[in-house]
């Protein structure tokens, strides 16, 4: 029975190693067959499914090119940052590590977590922007998943707000908002590039795969304007301003050779390095775009149309008693009774009745012709952005009282560049060349407005303004014959002419034997009794043009005692 039990038994043994041998077999198989599916079939996908885990696209920040004054001193300057981001569809697979944000300085845990919830269904947005690299370190160091760098470029400015009306400033994105930032912005941004890399797991770049495209950093650019004399107008300015308690103020120099602007400042200033707090009202290039009627500072124009047209020469008297001069409604006065004096003393001593006599005597076309001519009512082109043309009237039938109060500065609108490019006509001999901001290495080629002889009868008359006799003896320079007008003008208000606001102003050329620099010096509403050009102005203008010929070496030209004596001026204008 035993052995017919075992018989029994030993059927069942073979079946169940058969079952085992079967088992693994078809394990086998289905290994077999599941390495050929992803080693063969599935390589190409599973390898790119790999790849987009690991290997990323990253842009290539382009520098963007460096500003600098005439002598290579930098203006406007990138240097690079780190840009924290964030893949929230990453970041929501692992909201358990997001603690690790807790008590970080940079990144708010909570503000993180609104964020990613709320763009989770995104692949890239912005956590911070523009940080130290250090500070940036303190959040990457803590290994969130999801949360990556990008190296961009920030835009400091060294001479901060001494030179931010000119320079201008870019925004977050490094592109131009104000200035020669935004003038020149196609020349001074770069194109991006991109890169393929490898990052680890935590999302740290372990290697550069490869450029896949190169960046372009963007191109320098070399300014007309001279740091030093920048710093020296600003200076000036800023006290003058300060001083008299003004609105504000601009102050321009101009090579008048090579039209060239050396310095140009305004206040009130900004710093473009913290705009936090920024006044927009301080973001205007005043001397570019702000108007106002010129006043005394266009009687040389006036006195340069009858000179050219041979109606006068220096010496010519014209009699202006009683000091008034009656033109339809309105009476013209001076400030005194001058009676009979030649064409020069209407300049020294500013008088309205002398040059409306000259108006009048006029065509009624050759005056705002010859206005024309220097540059009014139109741009200097200096490719500066929001630059004012100015207004310069040109009717077919003037009134007397229109050419009168032309003749003395009234009925147009002018900007301080404007100003100093047609003082920079007198200047060069008569010839007016087209101002820039950038460095030029050949003066340009210029236009003939009036001529030769002309333009040095005025210098030699417009020095006697800055004389004792004068308007603005506050002008005058030490070891320098100095030639100039000052302006004193009652402030549009509401369309109408304002009895205290006042606007004081001096334009000048130094030295008067062979002029080199035109400056403008514009105080605007200064507070109180002290408030004509002579007062206000001039004494600014004294200060810089000094500064600049010493700083340009500018050999003196006044002998000792020219100019002493007399009784003073009056500082009025």
């Amino acid at each position: 029975m035993k052995k017919q039990a075992r018989k029994i038994r030993q059927p069942n043994h073979l079946m169940r190693w058969r079952f085992v041998l079967g088992f693994w077999s078809v394990c086998a198989c289905l290994l077999l067959i599941r390495a050929v599916d992803l080693q063969v079939i599935q390589h190409d996908f599973l390898a790119h499914q790999g790849d987009i885990r690991n290997l990323r696209v990253e842009p290539l920040a382009a520098h963007r090119g460096v500003i600098r004054d005439r002598a290579g001193k930098p203006l406007a300057v990138s240097t690079p940052v780190v840009t924290l981001w964030v893949n929230p569809r990453e970041a929501m697979e692992h909201q358990d590590q997001w603690g690790r944000l807790a008590g970080n300085s940079v990144i708010d845990q909570k503000a993180f977590a609104r964020k990613v919830r709320r763009h989770k269904s995104r692949e890239f947005i912005y956590l911070e922007r523009g940080l130290a690299p250090e500070t940036a370190k303190t959040v990457l160091s803590l290994n969130v998943p999801g949360v990556y760098a990008l190296t961009e470029y920030r835009r400091y400015y060294p001479a901060g707000e001494v030179a931010s009306h000119v320079v201008g400033f870019t925004n977050i994105d490094d592109q131009g908002q104000e200035g020669i930032e935004l003038a020149l912005e196609d020349h001074l941004s770069g194109h991006s590039g991109r890169k393929k890399v490898v990052r680890d797991l935590l999302g740290r770049v372990i290697q550069d795969i490869e450029v896949l495209e190169p960046a372009e950093p963007g191109e320098d650019v070399t300014l007309s304007i001279d740091l030093r004399l920048q710093y020296l107008a600003y200076r000036e300015l800023l006290g003058a301003v300060q001083k008299f308690n003004a609105k504000g103020g601009s102050a321009v120099v101009l090579d008048v050779r090579t039209g060239e602007v050396l310095a140009m400042v305004n206040q009130p200033a900004y710093n473009p390095n913290n705009r936090g707090n920024l006044d927009t009202g301080a973001l205007r290039n005043r001397a570019v775009t702000d108007l106002f009627e010129p006043g005394s500072t266009m009687k040389p124009f006036t006195v340069a149309a009858a000179l050219e047209m041979g109606m006068v020469t220096p010496s010519t008297t014209i009699n202006t008693h009683p000091g008034t001069l009656r033109v339809g409604s309105k009476t013209i006065r001076d400030h005194r009774d001058y009676g009979v004096i030649d064409i020069t003393t209407v300049l020294t001593k500013s008088s309205n009745v002398g040059t409306s006599k000259l108006a009048l005597a006029m065509d009624s076309q050759a005056l705002p012709g010859y206005l024309e001519r220097f540059g009014f009512g139109q741009s200097t082109h200096i490719a500066f952005p929001g630059e004012s043309d100015g207004l310069l009237p040109l009717r077919s039938k003037w009134r007397d009282v229109e050419r009168a109060a032309l003749s003395y500065g009234y009925g147009l609108s002018v900007s301080a560049v404007q100003l100093a490019q047609a003082y920079a006509v007198i200047a060069n001999d008569g010839v007016k060349v087209p101002l820039t901001l950038k460095k030029v290495d050949q003066p340009p080629q210029g236009e003939q407005v009036i001529g030769k002889a002309t333009a040095r009868q005025l210098v030699q008359m417009l020095e006697t303004v800055v004389s004792r006799v004068g308007t603005a003896r506050r002008a005058q320079v030490p070891g320098y014959q100095v030639a100039g007008k000052t302006g004193t003008v009652h402030k549009v208000v509401n369309g109408g002419y304002a009895d205290d606001n006042y606007i004081g102003l001096f334009a000048g050329l130094a030295p008067a034997t062979d002029p080199r620099i035109v400056t403008v010096v514009v105080i605007d509403d200064p507070a109180g009794d002290a408030y004509y050009g002579g007062l206000v102005a001039a004494p600014a203008f004294s200060r810089i043009m000094s500064g600049v010929l010493r700083s340009l070496h500018v050999p003196p030209d006044k002998p000792d005692g020219l100019l002493a004596g007399g009784p003073d001026g009056e500082d009025r204008s």
